[in-house]
């Protein structure tokens, strides 16, 4: 009968350790899934910005070539 106490104690030990896991798990894996869609907003707002950019050199590039057409600055050989 003894024994069987001391069984039943271990694995209530047993089932708080891993409840206190699954509960730490799970805030640990909360907590990355907020940090993972903060990152993912940046990454959106970041792209935004490269494309912006992009474009804004790119038009750039195209008025100073038209500038050089003008003023005959470009060797076009």
């Amino acid at each position: 009968m003894a024994d069987d106490n001391l069984v039943l104690e271990q694995l209530r030990i047993m089932r708080n350790e891993i409840r206190e896991f699954r509960t730490d798990t799970g805030d640990r894996f909360d907590r990355l899934e907020t940090r993972m869609s903060s990152m993912k907003h940046m990454l959106g707002h970041m792209y935004a910005a490269t494309a912006d950019d992009r474009a804004a050199v790119q038009q750039l590039a195209r008025r100073v070539e038209r500038i050089e057409r003008r003023l005959e600055l470009r060797d076009d050989a």
